[in-house]
């Protein structure tokens, strides 16, 4: 079970989308929408959240476009009353997340774009982790800030 399923309010955000890279924009930009009606939300969590919702986003289309039934994906963030982000993100696609490494150890160089994604969520999320749920394909990403 993901710890942050239950720290998502009921009326959080939550949407599902094709597993296409169009769709990450209009991901981070619901959890920019959701969060800005939040009296009293931080705009730094608010602009962190966006960044590493994106990087989940992405993560989870390029896991669920190697499955050979791509799935929809699904988003849910919300907020508890102390001003604390939980996003969560679903996949159907096959494997795990690969454990975030030194850039310069993967040999990843400056301008290339992928492969720091989990390492950003590392170093800027407050909590972070990956759960499946029972035999079938795919997992859960999900972080929190605050």
């Amino acid at each position: 079970m993901c710890p942050v399923r239950a720290a998502v309010p009921v009326n959080a955000l939550a949407m599902t989308f094709p597993p296409d890279p169009v769709w990450v924009r209009s991901a981070r930009e619901a959890v920019r929408t959701a969060m800005n009606t939040v009296v009293g939300a931080k705009q730094d969590l608010i602009e962190t959240a966006m960044l590493l919702t994106s990087e989940v986003v992405t993560n989870a289309v390029a896991a669920a476009c190697n499955s050979l039934t791509p799935a929809p994906i699904g988003l849910r963030a919300g907020w508890t009353e102390d001003g604390a982000i939980h996003v969560l993100v679903r996949d159907q696609g096959p494997g795990d997340p690969a454990e975030p490494e030194d850039p310069l150890a993967a040999g990843l160089r400056g301008e290339d774009e992928g492969g720091r994604g989990l390492l950003l969520i590392t170093h800027e999320a407050t909590d972070w982790g990956v759960c499946r749920h029972g035999r079938e394909e795919g997992k859960s990403v999900w972080f929190s800030l605050s």
